[in-house]
């Protein structure tokens, strides 16, 4: 990872949720709708953020993520265009998309206990490794630090990449990162200075309600 050199403010947010969320399925590259609850968690994510001027507004371009994106890039003081990286996207699930918990071990039980017993290195069927995924979450961080050194950031994303950061920045293994819980419509803040990072808020859930 390379370090800034000057303070940036990196901002970091999961998508609100889908009905796939609610149904408790397996989600990555799938592109499912927001429920009117997680339309709702959008709106107020926007709502805590608008007092913030962001310079980049990046998404994963999937609708779940452009939602809080599209919603923050068009309030004052930014009014910006959102980027799109999918590199930012959630773990490749592979033959797992879609399917629930129960119905993943049912089908694949093999897989599964392989799985969850080395995530590091193991994937689901056609899916990624967490190496994989933090392979590329790490090539997108870098990328984005060199245009946006010393500017205001925001990343709509999804859980794993936030997880793997957190345990990048504050030098934890990797193992850890589901330690670190990430809501939907979580919002976590990390302040980068040239000799490491700080972290300010970790998955902050906004409440429904906005004056």
């Amino acid at each position: 990872m390379i370090a800034v050199t000057q303070h940036t403010d990196v901002w970091l947010v999961r998508h609100a949720q889908t009905d796939w969320n609610q149904a408790r399925r397996y989600q990555s590259s799938s592109d499912r709708p927001l429920t009117a609850f997680g339309q709702a968690r959008a709106a107020a994510v926007a709502y805590r953020l608008r007092r913030l001027r962001f310079h980049a507004v990046i998404s994963t371009a999937l609708a779940r993520t452009d939602t809080i994106a599209n919603l923050v890039a068009a309030q004052p003081p930014n009014q910006t265009r959102v980027q799109q990286d999918e590199r930012w996207r959630e773990t490749d699930h592979g033959l797992w998309e879609g399917l629930t918990y129960d119905e993943v071990a049912a089908r694949y039980p093999e897989p599964m206990r392989a799985r969850f017993a080395d995530p590091w290195h193991s994937r689901a069927h056609g899916g990624e490794s967490m190496s994989e995924v933090w392979q590329r979450v790490e090539t997108a961080w870098d990328a984005m630090l060199r245009a946006h050194n010393g500017q205001r950031i925001l990343v709509v994303t999804h859980a794993t990449p936030i997880q793997l950061l957190l345990c990048a920045l504050l030098r934890l293994s990797f193992e850890q990162y589901w330690q670190f819980r990430i809501d939907l419509g979580g919002i976590t803040n990390v302040d980068l200075y040239p000799s490491g990072a700080i972290t300010r808020v970790i998955n902050e859930v906004p409440p429904l309600k906005t004056p």
